[in-house]
């Protein structure tokens, strides 16, 4: 029996290298030539490994040519840097720190755990299916436009075949199948970020990051950047080369999944929290990649201030991205698509013609989805995390993202409808130590405290 690991494979790395390449406008086109010509086979297009393993010399030149990748310089490096200072210093509108943090109730933070659950679970049933399929599961069960949890009730039996739900999610994540809060990594992370925090406090260093994630992460729960970085540290490989280091998915979503506690413990600082986000994301990824954990984290401060609509948080979270970037450039196409368009398939549309050519886990595509639809949905919870996972691409962890900053928007746990919190039951499953089946209510007091003390480094 053969045990593929996936996302770690030099035959499946190369791919995605190449990829990237394309994408940040390095001339690869020698490599690539020496790729195929070797019988060398693209990435696979979702799953996460080839169906079998690469000879032994293939596997070699896959390893080789990864390095040579690494030395090619991208002509887009100048515009979109990695080093703190070097993005602070290409933001001309980067927020003021505040000495002291807004007042911040508990109530607001177990509405943004609520609200990140609740988008996340809508999402899983779908994750990995395209946009035509998730179209089409939903209407043929009378929920489109999305409004509701996706269920296999009524479905016919050639769509079931034709587009199966996520095979992991479906058994949790369906309407009918829904008992308390699934385990899911777009949770897990929010998780370790509290233990991060409570073990290191706010000034932890990337490197306490990495320790914690050996101590108490599995590996086999981590996946694309995270877990080649995972495969980086165990190799003896130190932050942040962890995050270039035979690493094509440096550029994905990874990082702004883990982005959401440093929002939340920075109410009205959105300086504070980007930068925080800053030292937690360069484990893993770099450029875009990062900015994305920078953007979340300061629109969820500006949201945990109390002050600012969702229109006023986005615009926090691009004011700590360089705005050359293809980061901002795909979040104000998201917005301006949004503004301007009343059907909001229209704007999706848009959007995958625009972005369609990035793998589904990127975080450009979905960074342009989530801004859209948080603008379109003006505030609102439902329409927001309806919105973000209808759009396709990585619908659970944009449909965590939207209800977080929504559910932080909304105040109050029972400001959500009862019909995304009830069925969550108030209760979490996860692998992390020392949270499985905890309470939201008990996170949100958790998070509190964090805001107001600093934990001691061990």
């Amino acid at each position: 029996m053969t045990v593929r690991v996936t996302w770690v494979q030099p035959e499946d790395l190369i791919g995605h290298e190449l990829r990237q390449a394309a994408e940040d406008g390095r001339d690869a086109r020698h490599i690539e030539r020496r790729w195929y010509a070797a019988g060398g086979a693209p990435a696979p297009e979702r799953a996460g490994a080839s169906k079998s393993p690469a000879p032994p010399a293939l596997r070699a030149l896959a390893e080789g040519l990864l390095d040579e990748l690494a030395g090619l310089t991208s002509p887009l490096h100048v515009d979109e840097p990695t080093d703190l200072a070097a993005i602070r210093a290409a933001c001309p509108y980067w927020p003021a720190s505040r000495t002291a943090p807004s007042p911040a109730g508990t109530a607001p933070l177990e509405a943004a755990w609520l609200g990140r659950a609740a988008g996340c679970v809508l999402g899983k049933p779908v994750e990995k299916l395209p946009l035509a399929g998730i179209r089409a599961l939903a209407r043929a069960t009378g929920n489109w436009p999305l409004a509701t949890w996706f269920t296999a009730k009524g479905l016919p039996a050639e769509l079931a075949s034709a587009h199966p739900w996520n095979r992991r999610s479906a058994a949790t994540s369906l309407a009918e199948n829904i008992d308390g809060t699934p385990e899911d990594d777009d949770l897990n992370y929010p998780l370790l970020t509290v233990l991060l925090i409570q073990r290191y406090g706010p000034s932890f260093r990337t490197a306490d990051l990495a320790r914690l994630w050996l101590d108490e992460l599995p590996a086999g729960r981590t996946f694309t950047a995270e877990r080649v970085a995972y495969r980086n540290l165990l190799d003896g490989i130190e932050p942040p080369d962890t995050a270039r280091h035979r690493n094509p998915f440096r550029e994905w979503i990874g990082a702004r999944i883990r982005a959401d506690v440093h929002g939340w413990t920075h109410p009205g600082d959105p300086a504070a929290a980007a930068e925080q986000a800053h030292r937690d994301a360069v484990l893993t990824h770099t450029g875009n990649g990062v900015y994305g954990a920078m953007f979340t984290a300061a629109a969820l401060a500006e949201a945990a201030g109390g002050a600012a609509d969702v229109h006023g948080c986005l615009t926090a979270g691009l004011r700590v991205v360089p705005p050359r970037s293809r980061f901002a450039h795909a979040v104000r196409t998201g917005i301006d698509a949004a503004r301007g368009e009343e059907d909001f398939d229209e704007v999706v549309d848009r959007l995958h013609a625009e972005f369609g050519g990035y793998h589904w886990v990127h975080v450009l595509p979905n960074a342009a989805l989530l801004a859209a639809a948080l603008t379109h949905a003006d505030g609102d919870f439902s329409g927001s995390i309806c919105r973000a996972v209808a759009g396709g691409w990585d619908t659970d962890s944009n449909g965590a993202t939207a209800g977080s900053l929504a559910g932080l928007l909304a105040g109050r746990p029972e400001a959500l409808p009862d019909r995304w919190t009830t069925p969550l039951g108030n209760r979490l499953g996860t692998s992390v130590p020392g949270f499985d089946s905890i309470g939201f209510d008990a996170l949100a007091e958790m998070t509190h405290r964090l805001i107001h003390e600093e934990a001691r480094r061990p």
